[in-house]
Formats: structure tokens, sequence, C-alpha cells
């Protein structure tokens, strides 16, 4: 059998590793310069007068957004029904209620349309999802928050490097949240940001990362609240500096990538693919959807198959209401039919910028192989 191929690997080189050889050998291994460089180096990337503060997750970035924007117990915050779990979650965690909105099919991101009917005197923000680096559109979105006086936090995981009409997503907006996860667009190993223009919503963010904590101008403590402890470190962002220097290269070869998926499996209609989007696309996945029980299989046993195939597959996502937890709180995966179908069909195909285009052609290959036969 050939090389497994995963469905997503980081690209990092000897370069970085020297440079974090290096901040190792300096002996400053906490937040430090060569965080304040990073956060520096990617505003000046975002553009539209932002700037930026790094954490150690997307997951703590989204949760200090959501609570500097004044969520709380009793509020509602509308979120996708299909996303990673942490778009529900974080709401959960600040006392809040998630009020899902259903998704469009082909781009699997939140229904805009749907969005005005399910707000209500207790929705404070609506948090959407730019999903596999597809943007939202936000025209329409921040027109509906400006006409209702609703914050917007804009979780952009999947979506570092992606252009909505000529603009940098992150760079125009509320506040913007980012995943510097391994098998994200670029990487500090674990890592987040958040972007905004606000100087106090800046401010308090700093104090949320770290303990509540502020300094008076001769360097003495307060904590003004029960802060987190979400700081990254310079090892990490010596990575993020130099993955952000090539960003435009990786994201380059994702667009190639998903062309030619798009050109090898056109016609095939045991599966529905990803809206093509446009040239702003990051191609941070590249989704499929695939009616297992007509083609007489499952999820898991298709996946085992590939994998014999040396294939390696994801799964993004289940539909957030049908998951455990969210049912016990009263949730119905049927109450979001697209979503429902899109968590009952996705599977994610290999795509990372180490790919050659044969390797395109080995994943085509093997999927009509292995739906053929079924």
């Amino acid at each position: 059998m050939k090389d497994f191929l995963p469905f997503a690997r980081p690209a990092i080189d000897e370069e970085t590793i020297a440079a974090v050889a290096r901040v190792l050998r300096s002996g400053q291994l906490a937040s430090g310069p060569k965080v304040l460089e990073f956060e520096a180096t990617l505003a000046a990337y975002l553009g539209g007068g932002r700037q930026t503060r790094v954490l150690t997750s997307a997951t703590e970035g989204l949760e200090i957004a959501l609570a500097v924007a004044g969520v709380g117990a009793g509020d509602e915050v509308i979120v996708p029904a299909m996303s990673f779990a942490a778009s529900a979650n974080v709401v959960v965690r600040l006392g809040a209620k998630p009020v899902f909105v259903d998704v469009e099919l082909a781009t699997r991101n939140l229904d805009v349309d749907l969005v005005e009917r399910a707000l209500s005197a207790r929705t404070r923000a609506i948090m959407p999802v730019h999903f596999a680096g597809l943007a939202v559109d936000m025209d329409a979105l921040g027109a509906v928050a400006l006409r209702r006086g609703l914050r917007v936090i804009e979780d952009a995981a999947h979506a570092i490097g992606t252009r909505h009409r000529g603009r940098a997503i992150g760079g125009f907006g509320d506040l913007t949240v980012f995943s510097f996860h391994p098998n994200k667009n670029m990487t500090t190993i674990e890592g987040g940001a958040i972007a905004s223009a606000d100087p106090q919503a800046l401010a308090l963010i700093e104090q949320h990362r770290f303990h509540g904590i502020r300094r008076n101008a001769d360097g003495e403590v307060d904590v003004l609240f029960a802060g987190a402890k979400s700081n990254l470190s310079d090892v990490a962002a010596q990575i993020g500096i130099l993955q952000l220097a090539r960003l435009p290269e990786f994201n380059a070869r994702r667009r190639a990538l998903a062309a030619r998926y798009f050109e090898q499996l056109a016609g095939f209609d045991a599966l529905l693919l990803p809206a093509p989007g446009d040239e702003g696309h990051s191609w941070h996945m590249f989704t499929v959807l695939i009616d297992f029980a007509a083609r007489g299989t499952s999820r898991p046993a298709f996946l085992k198959a590939m994998a014999a195939r040396g294939i390696g597959i994801g799964v993004h996502y289940p539909c957030i209401p049908g998951l455990n937890y969210y049912r016990g709180l009263g949730y119905r995966a049927a109450d979001y039919p697209i979503a429902a179908r899109i968590g009952r069909e996705t599977v994610t195909l290999p795509l990372f910028p180490a790919m050659q285009d044969t390797d395109v052609e080995r994943v085509c290959a093997a999927l009509r192989a292995e739906l053929r036969a079924r």
C-alpha cells in the first residue's frame, strides 16, 4: 500500500525549527517580544486599522470575545446548527443560551435569511462561522445586526487568509476570532487570536487572557475580575510569525488543490460537492456529502474502507443540536434539516499544502472505486 495520506498535515520547515530553537535558548519562553511581534505582523496582514491579541486557542478567543461583547447569563446568541461543538459550548459556559439557526446546503454557512426570525428580546450577539474558509455574507448579516443593535463575533477559525468582497476577514467588522491549531491553514501548534479596532475591547481581552489583571503606570497590579490564563508563549508566537509569512503560499496551493478536486469529481453523482466560492476562499477543508444509506453502507464503514486504501478521511461536523449534551438541553437535530443532513453525510477529503496533484487523483480514484463497489 502507498504511504498513508492524512486529511491534514501542518507545514513546518527547517527554518521554523531553527527559529524555535533560538527562542528556547534565549530563556524568554512565556509571552514576550515574539508575541508582540506576532500580534503586530498579524494586524498588518489583516489591515483595516485592526489590532490583534493572541491566545492559547480559538475556543478561549470565542469565549473571551463573547464576554467582552457583554454576553452573560440569560442572554441568547445566534449560532449555526452545523459547526464544531465549541461554537455553542462557549455560549453555554457563559450562562447564555445558544439559539441555533440552520445552514445552507452548498456553503455550509449560516443561512442569513433565517437569522432575523430567530432573534428575540434576549438576543445579544450573532456568531457566524466562515465554514471551511468560505466567507459568510457579512454585508447582509451586518445589516441585520445593525438594525437590531447586536454584536457580531466572527468565528473565523477556518478563515485566516479568507477575503470577503476584497476585504480580509478580520480586517473589518466587530470582533473576529482565528484558530492556529495544527490542522488549520497556519499554525502556532495550539493557539488563536482576536482582531478588533476597539481599544476598549482590546484592553478587556488583555485582562481576560491574564487573570483579569490591570497594571497602573507604576507597574502595580490590580485584579478587576476573575480572568482566565490563556496568553500565548513566545515559542508559539515564533512559529506563527514564520507561518504567517508563508500563508499566501499555503492558501494559493490549497486553492489549486481544491480546483483539482472539482475537476476530478465533476459529474460524479455519488456525492455532493461544496460550493466553489471565489478567489477569496481560503479552502481550509474540502468536504463532500455522501448518502451512505443509499449506497448500502455507513460512514464508519466508509472511513475504514478508505483507510484501508491509504486515505485518511475526516468528519466535519456533526449537527450540534444532535449531540448528546445538546439533546439533553432539549434541542433536536430534526429542527435543523440541512444541518442534520450534513451531519449525517459529511466527510472531509485530504487537503494540505504539501499534497501533490497526483494525491488528489489518488483520493478521487479511491472514492470512485469505493462508492461504485457499493
